[in-house]
Protein backbone atom coordinates (compact mmCIF):
# COMPACT_ATOMS: atom_id res chain seq x y z
CA UNK A 1 0.00 0.00 0.00
CA UNK A 2 1.50 3.37 -0.89
CA UNK A 3 2.27 5.58 1.96
CA UNK A 4 -0.79 8.07 0.18
CA UNK A 5 -3.19 4.95 0.28
CA UNK A 6 -2.77 4.72 4.06
CA UNK A 7 -3.26 8.78 4.35
CA UNK A 8 -6.58 8.37 2.79
CA UNK A 9 -7.61 5.63 4.24
CA UNK A 10 -6.93 7.73 7.61
CA UNK A 11 -8.45 11.00 6.59
CA UNK A 12 -11.78 9.14 5.35
CA UNK A 13 -14.06 9.89 7.67
CA UNK A 14 -12.91 13.81 7.66
CA UNK A 15 -12.89 13.45 3.21
CA UNK A 16 -16.51 12.14 3.93
CA UNK A 17 -18.14 14.91 6.14
CA UNK A 18 -16.58 17.35 3.68
CA UNK A 19 -18.98 15.47 1.04
CA UNK A 20 -21.72 15.50 3.37
CA UNK A 21 -21.52 19.39 4.49
CA UNK A 22 -24.18 21.21 3.70
CA UNK A 23 -21.87 24.48 1.77
CA UNK A 24 -20.39 21.57 -0.62
CA UNK A 25 -24.02 20.15 -1.43
CA UNK A 26 -25.21 23.01 -2.45
CA UNK A 27 -22.43 23.78 -4.56
CA UNK A 28 -23.63 20.43 -6.11
CA UNK A 29 -27.11 20.76 -6.75
CA UNK A 30 -27.12 24.83 -7.56
CA UNK A 31 -28.95 25.54 -3.97
CA UNK A 32 -25.97 27.54 -2.48
CA UNK A 33 -27.01 30.79 -1.13
CA UNK A 34 -24.68 33.22 -3.37
CA UNK A 35 -23.80 35.47 -0.01
CA UNK A 36 -22.59 32.07 1.82
CA UNK A 37 -20.38 31.69 -1.88
CA UNK A 38 -19.34 35.10 -1.55
CA UNK A 39 -17.62 34.36 1.94
CA UNK A 40 -16.06 31.52 -0.18
CA UNK A 41 -14.87 33.40 -2.59
CA UNK A 42 -13.27 36.81 -0.09
CA UNK A 43 -11.40 33.75 2.15
CA UNK A 44 -10.10 31.47 -0.44
CA UNK A 45 -8.57 34.74 -2.21
CA UNK A 46 -6.69 35.50 1.43
CA UNK A 47 -5.81 31.69 1.84
CA UNK A 48 -4.35 31.92 -2.27
CA UNK A 49 -1.86 34.30 -1.08
CA UNK A 50 -0.52 32.31 2.00
CA UNK A 51 -0.44 29.47 -0.04
CA UNK A 52 1.61 30.93 -2.63
CA UNK A 53 4.32 31.31 0.14
CA UNK A 54 3.91 27.15 0.89
CA UNK A 55 5.08 26.77 -2.66
CA UNK A 56 7.62 29.40 -2.48
CA UNK A 57 9.05 27.32 0.48
CA UNK A 58 8.76 24.30 -1.69
CA UNK A 59 10.73 26.03 -4.00
CA UNK A 60 13.37 26.48 -1.54
CA UNK A 61 13.74 23.53 0.19
CA UNK A 62 13.67 21.06 -2.87
CA UNK A 63 16.14 18.83 -3.21
CA UNK A 64 15.74 17.40 -6.55
CA UNK A 65 16.13 20.00 -9.58
CA UNK A 66 12.75 18.44 -10.88
CA UNK A 67 10.70 19.10 -8.24
CA UNK A 68 12.39 22.89 -7.50
CA UNK A 69 10.88 23.25 -11.03
CA UNK A 70 7.29 22.42 -10.61
CA UNK A 71 6.92 24.50 -7.30
CA UNK A 72 8.59 27.51 -9.27
CA UNK A 73 5.97 26.58 -11.88
CA UNK A 74 3.05 26.37 -9.25
CA UNK A 75 4.10 29.21 -7.51
CA UNK A 76 4.34 31.79 -10.91
CA UNK A 77 0.81 30.12 -11.76
CA UNK A 78 -0.50 30.98 -8.73
CA UNK A 79 0.71 34.02 -8.60
CA UNK A 80 0.27 35.06 -11.74
CA UNK A 81 -2.60 33.69 -13.07
CA UNK A 82 -5.10 31.80 -10.42
CA UNK A 83 -5.14 35.06 -8.48
CA UNK A 84 -6.08 36.98 -11.91
CA UNK A 85 -8.42 34.34 -12.85
CA UNK A 86 -10.06 34.36 -8.97
CA UNK A 87 -10.51 38.18 -9.64
CA UNK A 88 -12.40 37.55 -12.90
CA UNK A 89 -14.74 34.84 -11.08
CA UNK A 90 -15.18 37.07 -8.01
CA UNK A 91 -16.92 40.18 -10.53
CA UNK A 92 -19.63 37.32 -11.68
CA UNK A 93 -20.74 37.36 -7.76
CA UNK A 94 -20.52 41.50 -7.86
CA UNK A 95 -16.96 41.34 -5.76
CA UNK A 96 -14.39 43.94 -6.69
CA UNK A 97 -10.48 43.70 -7.06
CA UNK A 98 -10.84 46.42 -4.14
CA UNK A 99 -13.34 43.70 -2.18
CA UNK A 100 -11.08 41.00 -2.39
CA UNK A 101 -8.13 42.47 -1.32
CA UNK A 102 -9.88 44.66 2.01
CA UNK A 103 -11.74 41.70 3.09
CA UNK A 104 -10.51 41.04 6.79
CA UNK A 105 -8.67 37.25 7.15
CA UNK A 106 -11.37 35.19 8.85
CA UNK A 107 -9.85 33.21 12.20
CA UNK A 108 -10.29 29.55 10.61
CA UNK A 109 -8.41 31.37 7.55
CA UNK A 110 -5.99 32.79 9.87
CA UNK A 111 -5.20 29.48 12.06
CA UNK A 112 -5.17 27.60 8.23
CA UNK A 113 -2.60 29.22 6.96
CA UNK A 114 -0.85 30.12 9.52
CA UNK A 115 -0.21 26.43 9.91
CA UNK A 116 0.74 26.04 6.67
CA UNK A 117 3.41 28.41 6.97
CA UNK A 118 4.85 27.62 9.86
CA UNK A 119 5.00 23.85 8.87
CA UNK A 120 6.54 24.89 5.36
CA UNK A 121 9.20 27.21 7.38
CA UNK A 122 9.84 24.78 10.14
CA UNK A 123 9.18 21.45 8.61
CA UNK A 124 11.28 19.26 5.94
CA UNK A 125 10.07 18.66 2.72
CA UNK A 126 7.74 15.41 3.51
CA UNK A 127 6.26 17.96 6.32
CA UNK A 128 5.26 20.58 3.81
CA UNK A 129 3.95 18.01 1.36
CA UNK A 130 1.64 16.52 4.12
CA UNK A 131 0.67 19.68 4.75
CA UNK A 132 -0.25 20.84 1.44
CA UNK A 133 -1.81 17.73 -0.12
CA UNK A 134 -5.42 17.75 1.42
CA UNK A 135 -6.01 20.88 -0.79
CA UNK A 136 -4.82 20.39 -3.78
CA UNK A 137 -6.13 16.55 -3.93
CA UNK A 138 -9.00 17.65 -1.32
CA UNK A 139 -10.51 20.15 -4.20
CA UNK A 140 -10.23 17.37 -6.46
CA UNK A 141 -12.28 14.74 -4.70
CA UNK A 142 -14.83 16.85 -3.69
CA UNK A 143 -15.15 18.31 -7.30
CA UNK A 144 -15.18 14.87 -8.92
CA UNK A 145 -18.00 13.66 -6.79
CA UNK A 146 -19.85 17.01 -7.38
CA UNK A 147 -19.33 16.36 -11.40
CA UNK A 148 -20.63 12.56 -10.89
CA UNK A 149 -23.74 13.24 -9.26
CA UNK A 150 -25.20 15.67 -11.77
CA UNK A 151 -24.71 19.58 -12.36
CA UNK A 152 -25.95 22.47 -11.06
CA UNK A 153 -27.96 24.96 -13.23
CA UNK A 154 -26.04 28.10 -12.02
CA UNK A 155 -23.45 28.47 -14.35
CA UNK A 156 -20.65 29.79 -11.84
CA UNK A 157 -21.06 26.78 -9.80
CA UNK A 158 -20.67 24.14 -12.88
CA UNK A 159 -17.53 26.23 -13.74
CA UNK A 160 -16.39 25.83 -9.99
CA UNK A 161 -16.74 22.24 -10.45
CA UNK A 162 -15.05 21.57 -13.49
CA UNK A 163 -12.15 23.90 -12.68
CA UNK A 164 -11.37 21.32 -9.57
CA UNK A 165 -12.39 18.45 -11.35
CA UNK A 166 -10.59 19.26 -14.38
CA UNK A 167 -7.67 16.75 -15.77
CA UNK A 168 -4.94 19.60 -14.77
CA UNK A 169 -5.90 19.95 -11.40
CA UNK A 170 -6.07 16.43 -11.22
CA UNK A 171 -2.75 16.06 -12.62
CA UNK A 172 -1.26 18.55 -10.07
CA UNK A 173 -2.73 16.44 -7.04
CA UNK A 174 -1.23 13.33 -8.72
CA UNK A 175 2.11 14.63 -8.62
CA UNK A 176 1.79 15.95 -5.18
CA UNK A 177 0.65 12.24 -4.39
CA UNK A 178 3.97 10.92 -6.13
CA UNK A 179 6.03 13.29 -3.86
CA UNK A 180 4.62 12.64 -0.94
CA UNK A 181 5.36 8.68 -1.59
CA UNK A 182 9.12 9.35 -2.04
CA UNK A 183 9.98 11.50 0.48
CA UNK A 184 8.04 9.09 3.31
CA UNK A 185 10.23 6.51 1.46
CA UNK A 186 12.61 4.64 4.12
CA UNK A 187 11.58 7.20 7.06
CA UNK A 188 10.74 5.86 10.60
CA UNK A 189 6.99 5.09 11.92
CA UNK A 190 7.27 7.70 14.58
CA UNK A 191 8.06 10.34 11.28
CA UNK A 192 5.27 8.34 9.38
CA UNK A 193 2.91 9.10 12.01
CA UNK A 194 4.10 12.66 12.39
CA UNK A 195 3.44 13.07 8.85
CA UNK A 196 -0.35 11.58 8.67
CA UNK A 197 -1.13 13.71 11.85
CA UNK A 198 0.06 16.88 9.82
CA UNK A 199 -2.10 15.17 6.52
CA UNK A 200 -5.38 14.90 9.16
CA UNK A 201 -4.66 18.07 11.05
CA UNK A 202 -5.12 19.68 7.37
CA UNK A 203 -7.77 17.54 6.58
CA UNK A 204 -10.18 19.13 9.17
CA UNK A 205 -9.11 22.48 8.14
CA UNK A 206 -10.15 21.80 4.81
CA UNK A 207 -13.72 20.70 6.40
CA UNK A 208 -13.48 23.39 8.79
CA UNK A 209 -13.09 25.84 5.68
CA UNK A 210 -16.61 24.89 4.18
CA UNK A 211 -18.00 25.72 7.88
CA UNK A 212 -16.47 28.64 8.00
CA UNK A 213 -18.13 29.52 4.96
CA UNK A 214 -21.29 28.33 5.62
CA UNK A 215 -21.76 29.99 9.16
CA UNK A 216 -19.61 33.35 8.80
CA UNK A 217 -17.15 34.49 11.21
CA UNK A 218 -15.85 36.91 12.94
CA UNK A 219 -12.98 37.61 15.73
CA UNK A 220 -15.43 37.90 19.17
CA UNK A 221 -13.59 40.89 20.40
Amino acid sequence: MAFTDELRAAAEPIWDAQLEHPFVRGIGDGSLEENRFANWVLQDYRYLKEFARVFAWAAAKAERLESMMWYATVLDLTLNTEMDLHRQYAARFGLSPDDLEAAPMWPTTRAYTDFLVRTAADGDMADLVAALLPCAWGYVHVAKHLAEVGGPEDQRYADWIAQYASEEFAQAADWLKGEMNRLAEGTTADKRDRLKNTFLLSSRYEWAFWEMCWHGEAWPV
